[in-house]
């Protein structure tokens, strides 16, 4: 009969080996999951459309909104910052989300209005960006492009119901603020004014339901 003390020892060396055995899975694991995030991205800026597919196609992929471990961005904000609406088109067709956030809280929108990528912002409001999602210092699109005076962006954000009155977090101040302040661009402001107008006539008018006349 075996010693006791033999049998725990022989038990602790079939745990140790079981556990070690787990050690070198988990990692092989992680690294696999990290390389398909790498390589997917990679393909992205590369402009390589055959292993972006393919990752894509890969059962249970959800590489298409993975994140770069430094910068926090996706695929989307990748593309969007060079300016490729057929990539655009791609990504957010395969499920991009168009509210994702990088480690600045910075959406793809907010990138394109930075760029002054008016098409761009135009595509990405078209498959729901979020108009007035601020960044992490509470900046909107529309108070970004008020600072850029960029008024075809002024005007397509408005038009897609962005709140001029919504405050950022560093100034306290709103895209109407902004506005007010520089003089050097009153056509901004008589954009917001304008947006107001209109928002208030639609307000207003009243519902018609059945038949007229």
């Amino acid at each position: 009969m075996q010693p006791v003390t033999a049998r725990y020892n022989s038990l602790s060396r079939l745990w140790i080996a079981a556990l070690a055995a787990l050690a070198l899975l988990v990692p092989a694991a992680a690294s696999a999951q990290f390389s398909d995030s790498y390589n997917f991205l990679k393909a992205v800026r590369d402009r390589d459309g055959d292993k972006a597919t393919k990752a894509l196609n890969d059962p249970g992929s959800t590489v298409v909104n993975t994140k770069d471990l430094s910068t926090g961005e996706t695929a989307l904000h990748i593309v969007t910052a060079r300016r490729d609406l057929t990539w655009m088109g791609f990504l957010l067709q395969r499920g991009a989300n168009p509210n994702a956030r990088d480690k600045n809280g910075v959406t793809p929108l907010m990138v394109a209005t930075t760029l002054r990528f008016v098409d761009g912002a135009e595509t990405l409001l078209s498959r729901k960006a979020k108009v007035d999602d601020p960044n992490n210092s509470g900046e909107t699109a529309l108070i970004r492009a008020v600072q850029l005076r960029d008024l075809a962006m002024v005007r397509l954000l408005l038009k897609n119901g962005a709140n001029p009155d919504k405050q950022d977090t560093i100034a306290g101040q709103s895209a109407r603020d902004y506005a007010k302040g520089d003089f050097r661009n009153p056509q901004i402001l008589e954009a917001i004014t304008s947006s107001d107008k209109e928002r208030k006539q639609g307000a207003e008018t009243p519902k018609v339901f059945g038949p007229t006349g």
